[in-house]
């Protein structure tokens, strides 16, 4: 039947692979700060997969830790509010809000240029 087929579309074995992607991404970046670059790109190649256009808020706030980790401040809020625009209930919301208290106390002047 044509709901069966879409139920299946939907819980497919494809975005099961996608999610273990999106696990191993964030347990690299979790747990060992040298993995952080390749797990920007794996994140920037998945970002232009569309078989993971419903994901795409997670993978834009993975990509935001990443770049957060690496202290490229500008880039990982960027990530965050691409997240919060599709996903306003994203943890982006949080992660983005904190950057940006850490970007107040640490670097005042920043915001001054």
């Amino acid at each position: 039947s044509l709901v069966g087929s879409e139920m299946c579309k939907e819980t497919g074995a494809n975005e099961d692979g996608n999610l273990q992607r999106f696990e191993f991404i964030a347990y690299s970046m979790k747990y060992s700060q040298g993995d952080v670059d390749t797990a920007i790109k794996q994140l920037d190649q998945l970002l232009q997969d569309s078989s993971v256009e419903k994901e795409k808020d997670t993978l834009y706030y993975l990509r935001g830790n990443a770049y957060r980790k690496k202290g490229d401040w500008k880039q990982a809020l960027d990530n965050y509010q691409y997240a919060i625009e599709i996903n306003p209930d994203s943890p982006a919301v949080q992660a983005r809000k904190m950057v940006i208290d850490i970007l107040n106390f640490y670097h005042k002047d920043m915001f001054n240029q």
